[in-house]
């Protein structure tokens, strides 16, 4: 009998591509562009095809993550060493394709946190196949500067120049507040005034949606208000579901397990932890497919319920 030819799958580490690109580029061996490389992880599901960009990574404070938890317990579930400050956490916008549609959820951080947070978004589109003018739409989960700052260039341009933008009415309604700075702590003035700014040069090409609603057919807006007021997340239609998660779930490792614990950047811990517990169940009794932003590369997984809470189990 004859064998079926198998197909052979490389698979780069990507946290050992990255780690070993970044010094390479630091030592002015090779470009910035190298660093978006190692992506993007592509399937389909449904009638669309999905594409995990990466725009870098980020380091998050331990106390960032979560102030709730023991400091031990927190570094335990992160399987990192005890006296751990920080861990590192993606930056990874998806696009996906459907008819004449190029639809990026979210921009990431425009390379403005920071030289070694983010702003390799571009090159990411590139690798997969598509230039930033072929975008239609941008979609975003929130506003915060990770998710949001790539989109108007330093210079005053659009960086997806032919799309759309779409934003929950709440959350438009809420960074777009004359004197939000003023309410705010004083250390969020800068965030708050370039979020603005950026707000203000989209303002002529911004489609506002409700939770509840298609933003687009098939892609179905969330409410998982309380990491930010108007926090969404979005249901791909197909199968049993996909769910982007944005900012609802930042770590899985900790927040499965502890939905109830406030993330650091949680405008109302309480209320992000009512959202994403009821996402969790919701995924968890659905069977549904998950997708982090912020996850291990790629980012997708599941949620099963265990002891009152839950359990991630990575695809």
């Amino acid at each position: 009998m004859t064998m079926p030819a198998q197909r052979t799958t490389i698979r780069l580490d990507r946290r050992k591509f990255l780690a070993a690109a970044s010094a390479l580029v630091a030592a002015g061996v090779l470009p910035k562009s190298a660093l978006a490389l190692s992506g993007p992880h592509s399937f389909t599901h449904g009638t669309f095809n999905v594409m995990v960009l990466s725009d870098g990574t980020l380091e998050l404070p331990l106390s960032i993550i979560s102030a709730d938890a023991p400091p031990e317990e927190l570094a335990a579930l992160l399987g990192l060493a005890a006296d751990a400050q920080a861990a590192p956490a993606e930056i990874s916008p998806v696009l996906v394709t459907a008819g004449s549609d190029a639809i990026l959820f979210d921009t990431g951080t425009g390379g403005m946190m920071g030289p070694n947070a983010g702003g390799q978004l571009v090159e990411s589109v590139k690798a997969a196949g598509l230039t930033a003018d072929a975008i239609t739409k941008v979609i975003f989960t929130h506003a915060h500067p990770d998710h949001l700052w790539g989109t108007i260039a330093a210079d005053g341009t659009h960086v997806f120049p032919n799309a759309s933008y779409h934003l929950a009415e709440a959350e438009l309604n809420f960074w777009s507040a004359p004197d939000l700075a003023t309410q705010m702590p004083a250390d969020m003035t800068d965030m708050i005034n370039n979020t603005q700014k950026q707000l203000t040069a989209m303002k002529d090409k911004i489609v506002t949606f409700k939770p509840g609603s298609e933003v687009v057919p098939g892609i179905a807006a969330i409410d998982t208000a309380g990491h930010t007021p108007g926090h969404v997340s979005f249901e791909l239609a197909g199968g049993d579901g996909l769910i982007l998660t944005g900012d609802a779930i930042t770590v899985p490792a900790v927040f499965f397990a502890h939905p109830e614990w406030k993330f650091g950047f949680d405008a109302d811990g309480e209320m992000a932890g009512k959202s994403r517990r009821a996402l969790l169940d919701m995924a968890a009794a659905g069977k549904k497919q998950m997708l982090g932003y912020h996850w291990a590369f790629p980012g997708l997984g599941r949620a099963e319920a265990k002891d009152g809470a839950f359990v991630y189990v990575a695809s």
